[in-house]
């Protein structure tokens, strides 16, 4: 899509109209927006930095009511995302050693689901200012670099930081056999080691997204009170400054712009 466009992909809120012919929503419903398919809303049409975004209901997912808007928003693709990469392409079961690099915004949820689900979970996290919150997300044990786990042969390893070099250590770090899940861009590009993907027979698998019944797990952990992810909010209209925020690094967890009721 071509600016100029509204973006903003990660939406939650209430009905406030209802088209003609839609069944089954009202007006005041409480809703998050699931970004599936490829017209998605805030990238290919305008979206939620706005008071208000038009959707069609078959993305509408309702929210539990111990859901809020912003945990809500948060879900619809960093949740969302998060649970995909482990539960569904991850494969991830009860009793696996499970690795997480990156504890950003995507990160920390998926840390704390590979928790949820069972798996003894450790985490690489270059930032050190950010390893109290991964004890809190019952993590077994942090480190700045993923080759620093070698030695404890990890099932699975998520990758939501991508920023090449991890994607390599991910390979070597893995058991023989294992799996490497790769959904972080911080690179476009990584340089791997065949040799140590060939003779460990590592499982390489991309992921992108997830759905409608992803987000709806995620909402379930939500509600239950078992995943409360670290969510700072901004008004909109400081959207411009905490997008700065992210593009220098300083925000901790997930950034969330709520538009006043």
């Amino acid at each position: 899509m071509k600016p100029p466009l509204t973006i903003g992909h990660e939406i939650a809120g209430e009905i406030a109209q209802v088209g003609e012919g839609v069944t089954g929503w009202s007006v005041g419903d409480r809703v998050g927006i699931c970004q599936i398919g490829h017209d998605v809303t805030g990238i290919m049409k305008d979206g939620g930095f706005a008071p208000k975004v038009l959707v069609t209901p078959d993305v509408l997912l309702r929210m539990p009511d111990a859901v809020t808007f912003e945990q809500a928003a948060a879900g619809n693709d960093a949740g969302m995302t998060a649970y995909h990469a482990l539960v569904i392409d991850g494969q991830i079961s009860a009793g696996q050693k499970v690795g997480v690099i990156g504890l950003g915004g995507v990160g920390q949820m998926g840390a704390r689901i590979a928790v949820l689900m069972g798996c003894e979970v450790y985490a690489a996290e270059i930032k050190q200012d950010v390893w109290p919150l991964a004890k809190e997300l019952g993590v077994t044990r942090v480190v700045s670099d993923i080759a620093e786990l070698g030695d404890v042969e990890l099932d699975v390893i998520v990758d939501f930081a991508g920023f090449g070099v991890t994607t390599n250590a991910a390979i070597k770090a893995v058991r023989q056999a294992g799996r490497v899940v790769q959904v972080g861009m911080g690179l476009t590009e990584a340089t791997i080691s065949t040799h140590s993907l060939i003779m460990k027979e590592v499982t390489l698998k991309g992921t992108l997204g997830g759905t409608m019944a992803d987000t709806s797990a995620v909402y379930d952990l939500m509600a239950s009170g078992d995943l409360d992810p670290l969510i700072s909010t901004i008004s909109f209209d400081e959207i411009a400054a905490g997008i700065e925020r992210l593009h220098h690094g300083t925000v901790v967890g997930r950034l969330v712009a709520s538009y006043p009721a």
